[in-house]
């Protein structure tokens, strides 16, 4: 019976190193993801009578979003480019939440055109837009040009969230206090705004720069739009939701080689959070009660953090956002969004780079045949 028990623990001891170890392990990773995704979003608020209009909302995030705002009672308008996609979502969130104020709409954000039958929609069936969130994207994609002629990740990322709350403006300012919630990415710290060729036509395209200018592009919209928006009860903020698994992250190979499968796999199971849990961040910029009056901020999944400093650069949000108002054809947007109190401040640019920027936009909208005024 001695004998059994000296063996037993002898074998015990040989494997309660490489337990122990693995538990530190596994505990340490449950503890970092739970840092890393931030937990639920801590405000209860609910939004009854309230109208939310979300892009890419069939899928990933922009789905999760439009469900947990609906179960919080608000009217749900989901502009989405795959209709057959958007219906099935909103006919599952309508289920799940028993809200029947779900509402798939078609929205393009590589057409200006699809852009501007949307918001006119919008604008004319929906008594007020109380929060717009802004997040739809691609990543990475291989390069291409949108419909009318632009880079599709600066496109789509930016210029057509840049045209979009632009026309849905008046309709925000009406329903005042409202929000409007950008999703951009921690890759803005890398990125660099090039006015000399935004749209990648004389340069080698490289897609992780042309996405690190994207959400670049959308800190500076969110900080140039909070400060011309001042004094009107609409607030502008952006947010990094964290490290996602969703189909955006479909043109980035993680998973293509046999060693990222293999290897890397378990360790980015742990760290990564579903789209349940990226929604957060989006609900908690669209609903927190704390939030009231916060405008111009960029958080880091649920936490305000100062952006990278070229985020901070006000003279390049104005010259971004005078390049994007030509670009998109709303050159009296430029002023018409500004305070009266700083409107008198302003001069017309004299940037040779905009006027460049604005030549080659206008010739595309007039391909289009849309009228480039507001």
């Amino acid at each position: 019976m001695l004998f059994v028990c000296v063996k037993l623990r002898k074998t015990m001891s040989k494997y309660i190193l490489p337990v122990s170890v693995f538990g530190t392990v596994f505990g340490s990773a449950v503890l970092l993801k739970n840092h890393v995704t931030g937990g639920p979003c801590p405000s209860k608020a609910k939004i009854p009578g309230k109208t939310v209009v979300i892009t890419g909302a069939n899928t990933g995030i922009g789905k999760e979003t439009a469900k947990e705002l609906a179960k919080r009672g608000g009217r749900i308008i989901m502009g989405c480019r795959d209709m057959e996609k958007c219906e099935v979502a909103a006919k599952e969130i309508r289920g799940q939440t028993l809200n029947p104020h779900v509402y798939a709409r078609h929205i393009d954000l590589a057409s200006i055109k699809s852009i501007r039958q949307f918001a006119e929609r919008v604008n004319q069936e929906e008594k007020h837009v109380d929060v717009l969130i802004n997040n739809a994207g691609v990543m990475r994609c291989p390069a291409g040009k949108t419909e009318d002629g632009f880079d599709i990740q600066f496109g789509v990322n930016h210029l057509g969230h840049f045209l979009l709350t632009n026309l849905l403006l008046e309709k925000l300012k009406d329903s005042a206090p409202s929000r409007v919630v950008n999703l951009t990415s921690l890759a803005h710290i890398v990125g660099e705004i090039d006015f000399n060729d935004l749209n990648w036509d004389n340069k080698k395209f490289d897609t992780k720069r042309a996405y690190c200018q994207s959400k670049l592009a959308n800190v500076l919209f969110t900080r140039e739009l909070a400060q011309r928006l001042e004094g009107t009860g609409v607030t502008v903020n952006c947010l990094h939701p964290g490290v996602v698994a969703t189909e955006l992250g479909r043109h980035t190979g993680l998973h293509q080689s046999q060693f990222s499968s293999s290897v890397l796999s378990p360790f980015f199971t742990l760290l990564v959070k579903g789209p349940e849990l990226g929604a957060q961040p989006s609900v908690y910029l669209a609903v927190a009660e704390e939030l009231a009056g916060v405008t111009g901020c960029y958080y880091d999944v649920m936490i305000e953090k100062e952006p990278a400093p070229k985020a901070l650069d006000q003279e390049v949000s104005r010259r971004l956002w005078e390049a994007s108002a030509r670009l998109m054809g709303l050159e009296q947007a430029a002023s018409a969004a500004v305070p009266a109190s700083n409107r008198a401040q302003e001069k017309p640019s004299t940037d040779p780079d905009t006027k460049i920027i604005a030549k080659h936009s206008l010739s595309a909208i007039e391909q289009t045949g849309m009228n480039p005024g507001v």
